[in-house]
C-alpha cells in the first residue's frame, strides 16, 4: 500500500474526483493529509463533493498543484466521511502540515461558521 501512497509524499494538493448522478465526473484540487495507508481531507460538510461522495464512495485522487494541474496520474480509491474525534485529529494534521496557512483560512471561515465533514480516502 505505501507504493500507492508515493505519489502524494511531498505534495500540498490532492484532486478529488467525484461523481454526479449522471456519472460526470467533477475535479476539485483540496488540501489533505497521509497518516498510515489513509488520505484525509477537511471540507464542508454541505459541499457538493460530500454529497456526490455519500452517494457514490467511488472516487480517483491524484496529486496536483493549486489549480488542479495533476502531477501524476489517476488513483481509484474510496471515500467516506468520518467522525467524532478524528476531526479535531486531522484538523491538527493540516495545521502542523499547512501552518499559517491554515491558520488564516480557519480566521477566515470563522467569519461564516459553517459545518465541516472529514473525509478518509483508502486506495483501491
Amino acid at each position: 500500500m505505501a507504493e500507492k501512497l508515493a505519489p502524494f509524499v511531498g505534495e500540498n494538493y490532492l484532486n478529488l474526483r467525484t461523481y454526479r448522478k449522471n456519472g460526470e465526473a467533477v475535479p476539485t484540487p483540496v488540501w489533505f493529509v497521509q497518516e498510515g495507508e489513509r488520505l484525509y481531507v477537511r471540507t464542508g460538510a454541505q459541499s457538493g463533493k460530500v454529497r456526490r461522495l455519500t452517494r457514490t464512495p467511488r472516487i480517483d485522487v491524484a496529486p496536483c498543484d493549486y489549480s488542479g494541474r495533476l502531477h501524476a496520474g489517476w488513483l481509484p480509491a474510496e471515500a467516506h466521511v468520518v467522525r467524532g474525534e478524528i476531526d479535531k485529529h486531522v484538523d491538527g494534521l493540516l495545521r502542523r502540515k499547512y501552518g499559517f496557512q491554515k491558520a488564516l483560512f480557519d480566521w477566515l471561515g470563522s467569519l461564516h461558521p459553517h459545518e465541516t465533514a472529514t473525509v478518509e480516502i483508502h486506495l483501491n
